[in-house]
């Protein structure tokens, strides 16, 4: 009997442009080989966790499945480096299927524009006055008026993110939720964050917003002066990450939670 070909034979890198990830880079493509993406089975992806949102941004429509190595700074959604036995990595890795964000923003010069979000899009106060939002979810107003810096809604993933400094909740990666989290809130002055089936679709309007300008951001998509923002989970991209055994992104987020 012939030996099983692995499952992940053709390796596309990409990494950060920083010296760890470029030496790397280097290292695993002369021990690897380094195909194109189009030809690959998986995209290696050599950083930290903004590369690893710029690579899952890149290739959201080619059906790769995405495995980091952390070479980089944060790297939350990143398994560790090592260079040897990475065919073996990849066919033991466990697969976790994220959905992104879409944001669609109305702005004030009455453009509109669509964007994706893997961690979170986020509402911000562009001057030194405080936003006024009006929040509605699934068409129906839950909150009148939030006085605050902003306003955010995260995935799971993206929920040990900025959602996390903002006070809001850790989600399971395989919870069908999302988190809805003000951001320094003034009124309602003990508002908290909320949880949100992940089939809700939120609004949030600007109010007063020639005198209280607001941005919209979905991870690093930033659009100006909004009027509205509706945000929904886009289910119809799934995206693949790869993860070793015993350091999954499930098993990180509960880790996140008690602190180590």
């Amino acid at each position: 009997m012939s030996p099983q070909t692995p499952t992940y034979a053709r390796i596309a890198f990409v990494a950060s442009p920083i010296p760890e990830a470029e030496e790397a880079l280097a290292r695993l493509s002369k021990r690897y080989g380094n195909v194109a993406p189009d030809d690959a089975d998986v995209i290696v992806a050599l950083g930290g966790d903004g590369l690893m949102l710029q690579t899952l941004h890149q290739f959201m429509s080619a059906g790769k499945p995405i495995y980091g190595m952390h070479r980089g700074t944060v790297g939350f959604l990143m398994n560790e480096y090592h260079p040897d036995n990475l065919i073996g990595r990849l066919d033991a890795a466990h697969d976790a299927v994220i959905h992104p964000l879409l944001m669609q923003a109305r702005a004030a010069d009455g453009t509109s524009r669509n964007c994706h979000a893997f961690n979170e899009v986020s509402l911000f106060r562009q001057t030194y006055q405080a936003a006024k939002l009006r929040i509605l979810i699934d068409g129906k107003e839950r909150l009148a008026e939030l006085v605050a810096d902003g306003v955010l809604v995260a995935t799971p993933a993206g929920s040990t993110a900025y959602n996390l400094s903002a006070q809001g909740p850790i989600i399971p990666i395989t919870a069908p939720l999302m988190a809805l989290t003000p951001i320094s809130p003034f009124r309602p002055r003990r508002q908290h964050s909320a949880l949100l089936p992940d089939s809700a679709q939120v609004r949030v309007e600007v109010l007063e917003a020639d005198k209280r300008p607001v941005a919209a951001v979905a991870d690093h998509d930033e659009v100006r002066a909004v009027l509205s923002v509706d945000i929904k989970m886009d289910h119809a991209i799934g995206m693949h990450m790869l993860f070793d055994p015993g350091h999954s992104l499930d098993e990180r987020i509960i880790r996140e939670q008690f602190g180590y």
